[in-house]
Order: structure tokens, then C-alpha cells, then sequence
């Protein structure tokens, strides 16, 4: 394998590596056991919001961190150094999950919340290196690779740890609980394994300045920071690219880390759901490599487009479900263009900003995405307590709080809809030949 070779594949082996959290941990088992497990006897909206708010918590706090520490990371060539960092803390709190009993709802939400800091504060510095690793003409397919890469690395792992818990005695377990713990420990070694392989493969370039104490290191970073704000009228394309990313991105993340509890939460049997989020994976795999290769051809803005023109038609048809068989199509499309909207945004967004600041700007991305993620899923859990408190008749029978709860869920994945809206009338108005004629200026000054 040649060198350049060796980067790419060691860049994508990271979503491969992390993937498993994102799809075991987030998106699957750690919803079904937070309501079914570490929230036992909890209203289920009740149990919602606080999941919601603990996915906003965490996005709140790497919001708050990535731009200073991707400023940091530039200026003290240290992209690779965070990125292993953050992938450790959350495979290390990934395995304390083991830990947390029942009824323990409290440090469930903890000890995850930190799990999320670790996989977001990773993916900062992991996007960062993209432009190390990829050309300009290869960089749309690239960026799909990592997401198909991540796509089949997390399905794998997660298939197996699905059928440990369809058949736990099959894979000596007692019963499904003890499964799902184990299920944790797999994720913890899976993430830490696989991040050896970034650690070893991909380059970074030496600071600029030689070598320099990290006191030093971290006072350039702030003022690199403060720097890039003062110089922020140069860069009005990626900020208003950051903004139509923020609204669009968030009903994305919102559907990924919300869809499991959502389907429980308007009757559907948790088994199905996990079923459904293996079909995304295994769709994902090839449709990620797919837009990677869209973006070549037609272009990353529309497919861009493309993309959240279809979420919009999943929001609404997520808000009138009421089959199984409507929860898998949805899957199967959602699969078709998750990994697509996320590849396209990460490559069209490379093409705005200066190289020699990936991590920074990278950072800003990340922020304004997490910043994003606190809305989201505060948003539908928010909506759908207000909705069950405005709707709920006073002395309600078991039927009435039952049917009232459903149409408060509907309600809150219905709220989603306004944010593929207003990101898609944003985007309209990003124009990329004008942001690289500002980057190329800011790079010059």
C-alpha cells in the first residue's frame, strides 16, 4: 500500500472505530435501556426529555470547547494528540456504562453525557485532518469513505451485539440486560482498538513556528482564535455555510440519536427499532460511497439538496407512521442519505477555509453543529411535553394518556420540519467560488 493510500484508509478506519458508539451506544441500546432499564417506572415523554436533554448537555459543553481547542491544536500541530485523547475518554466512560444499576437514571445520563464529549471532541480533530489527507479533487469521495467505512464498522459490531440480545442464552448470557452491558464493554474495546490505527498511519505536519512549550502553545492558540474573529468580514460565506449548516444538520442529528425513542414512544416494540437501525447501517455503507461519488459528478451543493429534500419527505411521512413496515422503508431511506449529507457538508465545507487552520475551523463546524444538537432533541422532547400538557384532559383514563402521549411524540418530530426548512433557504445563498477567493485572502494576510 502506498503511503497516500496508508493515510486515507488510516483517516477512515477512525469512523469505522467510532462508529460503533454512535450506532450501538447512541442511537440503539442506550435509549431502549434508558427508558427500559435506568429510568424503570418514568412517563415515557418524561423519560424523552430527559434524554434530551442530556444529548444537548454534552453538545453544549463540546460546543463551548472545539473552536478554542481546535485553535490550539494548529498552532501546536496536535490534531492527532486531541483526537486520541477525546476517542480514549469515551471509550473509557463507554465501559463505565457496565457499571451503572438499575434505577441509577442520574449517573446513566453522567457517565454518558461524558461518552458524547469523548466521540464529539474526537470527530472535531478527526474532521480537521481530512484536508492532510485528501486533494481537493478526491476530497468528496474521501469523506464518503470515512462515513461508509463508519457505516459498516458500526453495523458490524452492532449486529452482533443485536443478536446476543435477540438470543442471549445462544451466546451464554443469563438474559437481554446482561447482553446489553456487555454490549458496552464490546463498544469500549472496538473504539480503542481500531483508534490505533489513525494514531500510527495518518501524518501531520510539523508546527510552523518549531517547537514550542505548551504554555506558548495554548496563549497562540487564543490569540489565533480572537485573530480569526477579528478577520471574520473576510469570511462571510463560511459563516453563513455554517449557519444553513446548523439549522439542516440539526433535524439530521435530532433523527439520528431520537428516532429509537421516538418509535417506543408511539408504540412500537424496541426489537423492531433496533432491526430498522441496522438496515440504516447497512444501507449507509454503500450510499455514503455513493454521494462521495455524487459529489464528484453532479456536484456536492446539489446533492447536498438532494438530501435535505428528502428528510423533509421522511419528517412528514415519521409524522403519519403508524406500520412497521413504514418504520423499515424509513430506515431504508434515511440509510440512503444520512451519510450522504453528512460527507457532502464535511467536503463542501473543506473547500472554504484555509488549510493551514483545519482544526480551528473545524472547530467552528463542529460548534455550531453541536450548538445545533443542543436545539434538536430539546426541542422534540420540549414540544411534545407542552403538546401532553395542553392536550391532556384533567382525570384522563389509561386511553386517553396513551393516545394524548402519541400525538405529543408526533408532535415533537414534526417540530423538526422548520430546520430542513430554513437550512435549505440558507444554503440557497452560499457561494463557494466566493468563499475560496476569502480563504485564499485570509491565508495571504
Amino acid at each position: 500500500m502506498d503511503i497516500e493510500k496508508k493515510q486515507i484508509w488510516g483517516w477512515a478506519v477512525y469512523d469505522w472505530a467510532n462508529s460503533a458508539f454512535a450506532t450501538t451506544i447512541m442511537a440503539g441500546f442506550f435509549p431502549v435501556f434508558f427508558k427500559q432499564y435506568w429510568s424503570y417506572g418514568v412517563d415515557f415523554n418524561t423519560s424523552t426529555a430527559q434524554l434530551g436533554f442530556a444529548n444537548s448537555m454534552a453538545s453544549l459543553m463540546v460546543a463551548l470547547m472545539a473552536p478554542i481547542l481546535g485553535a490550539v491544536a494548529d498552532r501546536g500541530s496536535a490534531k492527532k494528540k486531541f483526537l486520541v485523547f477525546f476517542a480514549y475518554l469515551g471509550a473509557s466512560m463507554t465501559a463505565c456504562l457496565y457499571l451503572v444499576e438499575r434505577g441509577e437514571w442520574t449517573w446513566a445520563i453522567v457517565v454518558y453525557v461524558m461518552g458524547v464529549v469523548g466521540f464529539m471532541g474526537a470527530n472535531v480533530f478527526y474532521d480537521s485532518l481530512l484536508p492532510h489527507v485528501a486533494s481537493e479533487r478526491d476530497v468528496d469521495f474521501v469523506s464518503g469513505l470515512g462515513f461508509s467505512m463508519g457505516y459498516l464498522g458500526g453495523g458490524v459490531l452492532f449486529s452482533f451485539n443485536v443478536l446476543a440480545v435477540l438470543m442471549p442464552g445462544r451466546f451464554g448470557f443469563t438474559d437481554s440486560t446482561q447482553a446489553v452491558r456487555i454490549a458496552f464493554l464490546s463498544v469500549a474495546l472496538w473504539w480503542g482498538a481500531f483508534t490505533l490505527f489513525p494514531m500510527f498511519w495518518v501524518p501531520e505536519g510539523k508546527p510552523s513556528r518549531g517547537r514550542q512549550t505548551r504554555c506558548r502553545v495554548i496563549a497562540e492558540g487564543f490569540r489565533q482564535l480572537a485573530g480569526t474573529f477579528r478577520k471574520a468580514r473576510h469570511l462571510k460565506t463560511v459563516f453563513l455555510f455554517l449557519l444553513a449548516y446548523w439549522f439542516y444538520i440539526d433535524g439530521v442529528d435530532t433523527i439520528i440519536v431520537m428516532a429509537v425513542d421516538y418509535g417506543m414512544s408511539i408504540g412500537f416494540d424496541s426489537n423492531d427499532l433496533i432491526l430498522a437501525l441496522l438496515i440504516v447501517q447497512f444501507v449507509g455503507f454503500p450510499a455514503a460511497l455513493g454521494f462521495g461519488k455524487l459529489g464528484q459528478w453532479w456536484g456536492p451543493r446539489k446533492g447536498i439538496y438532494l438530501a435535505i429534500a428528502v428528510y423533509m419527505f421522511l419528517t412528514l411521512w415519521g409524522v403519519m407512521m403508524k406500520s412497521k413496515w413504514e418504520f423499515y422503508l424509513l430506515a431504508v431511506l434515511i440509510g440512503c442519505v444520512q451519510g450522504g449529507i453528512q460527507a457532502l457538508s464535511r467536503s463542501f465545507y473543506s473547500r472554504l477555509i484555509p488549510k493551514e487552520q483545519s482544526a480551528e475551523f473545524y472547530g467552528f463546524y463542529n460548534m455550531l453543529g453541536k450548538f445545533a444538537a443542543i436545539v434538536g432533541p430539546s426541542l422534540m422532547g420540549g414540544v411534545g411535553l407542552l403538546v401532553k400538557g395542553i392536550m391532556m384532559p384533567p382525570s384522563a383514563t389509561p386511553a386517553q394518556m396513551m393516545a394524548v402521549g402519541h400525538l405529543a411524540s408526533r408532535a415533537g418530530i414534526a417540530s423538526l420540519l422548520i430546520l430542513f426548512v430554513i437550512g435549505g433557504v440558507l444554503f440557497y445563498f452560499v457561494d463557494e467560488e466566493k468563499g475560496k477567493r476569502e480563504a485564499a485572502k485570509l491565508t495571504a494576510s
